[in-house]
């Protein structure tokens, strides 16, 4: 669950998720449990070229972040994964802050401290 890249100009959860996973990550924190398709037919309508094996690769990588986790369901067209979260939005974002934190004060600790303390007032 740990962020692998901060990029600096990007808001929000784009900022430590490609973007199409960030999106992916937004609609699961606030449906809890799904399939590929069911969060393919939510992206579809904003994502026109979006392809479903696109949307499944995606949340098999979210899973090996560990941010969704995954078990096998059956349904019409026989197994399929059914994906939950496996953190909530909270606990992910408390993740992200401490590992940045943590890497500007290895990095950085004398100025680092400086600015918190500045900032702390």
């Amino acid at each position: 669950m740990e962020p692998h890249e901060f990029k600096i100009n990007e808001e929000g959860l784009r900022a430590v998720l490609p973007p199409m996973e960030a999106e992916i990550m937004e609609y699961m924190w606030k449906i809890k449990v799904a399939t590929a398709g069911e969060v393919y037919d939510y992206l579809k309508e904003k994502h026109e070229s979006l392809r479903r094996s696109t949307v499944s690769i995606l949340m098999n990588r979210l899973c090996e972040r560990g941010l969704l986790k995954r078990k096998v369901g059956s349904g019409r067209g026989g197994m399929k994964y059914v994906y939950s979260v496996a953190t909530s939005k909270e606990e992910f974002e408390k993740k992200v802050v401490e590992s940045i934190l943590n890497s500007l004060m290895n990095n950085f600790k004398e100025t680092t401290v400086a600015y918190l303390s500045k900032i702390k007032k």
